[in-house]
């Protein structure tokens, strides 16, 4: 991204001095943060929720420590390529809660849409939780199934948690690679013990527990 940074220009051919790009790349570390939060919390309630989910997933992390070289300290991004079930987790997760509820488009063109026509020009809002849980793109759709993605390819346009087009968030793969680190080492030592397992969801402006999530994390035995 640095290397991007330090080539683009702008149509008069004028390029970002140093702190225009140091303060696009605190932004873009910073910016994601409440998102990849909710999303590491609600993957954590997930796993808690589903116990073979969670077994299943510890048992990648596992299997990946193991196999680490000998000397080897932390992660890295070899260790989170061999991850692909907690990828899996992950991308259900974003597709459950749809933390991003909805976005504006403008139609270039009229667009005949089941009988409808939307004129040239008009304002469309999107709501992604209607998209990610349309059982024609998802059956079952509120059922939390990580496995659904194993061999399912979604059709374009119906996966956008991170919205799509030259409006995709940029910090897409950051926030996955930040939520997939803190889940190895939740799987790994830790378990989420909720007061308010059927506590309601409060939806606007994210969805969350009304509870918050009150629990507490409960180190396990080895």
């Amino acid at each position: 991204m640095l290397d991007l940074l330090l080539e683009c220009e702008d149509d008069n051919g004028r390029r970002l001095d140093n702190e225009e790009i140091i303060d696009t790349l605190i932004a873009y570390l910073n910016a994601g943060h409440e998102s990849s939060g909710h999303i590491t919390m609600w993957a954590s309630i997930f796993l808690q929720a589903h116990p073979e989910v969670f077994k299943t997933a510890k048992e990648e992390q596992e299997r990946i420590v193991k196999n680490m070289p000998a000397g080897q300290n932390g992660l890295t991004l070899n260790e989170y390529r061999q991850m692909e079930y907690l990828s899996k987790v992950i991308d259900e997760t974003l597709r459950v809660v749809s933390f991003a509820f909805m976005t504006f488009r403008e139609a270039k063109k009229d667009v005949e849409f089941k009988g409808y026509v939307i004129p040239k020009g008009w304002k469309i809002l999107l709501w992604y939780r209607s998209l990610h849980h349309n059982p024609e793109n998802y059956p079952q759709p509120k059922e939390f199934n990580p496995s659904r993605w194993d061999s399912y390819v979604p059709k374009p346009g119906t996966f956008l948690p991170f919205g799509g087009g030259s409006r995709l968030c940029p910090g897409n793969d950051l926030a996955k690679l930040e939520i997939s680190i803190f889940l190895h080492h939740f799987l790994l030592k830790y378990k989420l013990e909720r007061e308010n397992p059927g506590c309601p969801v409060r939806y606007l402006p994210h969805p969350r527990p009304k509870d918050n999530c009150l629990g507490r994390v409960v180190e396990v035995s080895k």
